[in-house]
């Protein structure tokens, strides 16, 4: 059962971040971005750490537990707030691309653009 509200949970705030893209109006002419920050690449798009904070609600679901355990007792859940923006944005890149496994990870992942993963990077990025 809790599982299956975890995958609900999941699966809404997929359908949340995808309207929330298809709502959001592309800038017609909008001036060109300045030279991206050192800790991004040339492909990977500058961070908002706003929207970053929206992106990752749901991952409190497990991110979020005291001791950083998930309903699975044995596995261990990574601290991700404080993380490295490059660390992160890899990370989720590589569940998007199904390098790394874990099931519920790769679906969240799979729901994010490239301005989704930098956006989450960017926000946990500037936690302590």
């Amino acid at each position: 059962m809790i599982r299956s509200l975890f995958l609900a949970s999941c699966l809404a705030f997929a359908g949340t971040a995808a309207a929330q893209e298809q709502a959001a109006p592309a800038p017609e002419t909008a001036p060109q971005a300045a030279a991206p920050a050192a800790s991004a690449t040339a492909s990977t798009p500058v961070g908002d750490v706003t929207r970053g904070r929206q992106l990752t609600y749901t991952c409190q679901g497990c991110h979020g537990v005291t001791g950083y355990k998930n309903a699975y007792p044995n596995y261990h859940v990574p601290k991700i707030g404080g993380q490295a923006a490059p660390y992160l944005v890899n990370a989720l890149t590589e569940y998007q691309q199904g390098i790394r496994k874990h099931p519920t990870m790769q679906a969240q992942a799979e729901s994010f653009s490239a301005q989704d993963i930098a956006d989450i990077a960017a926000y946990l990025s500037s936690l302590k």
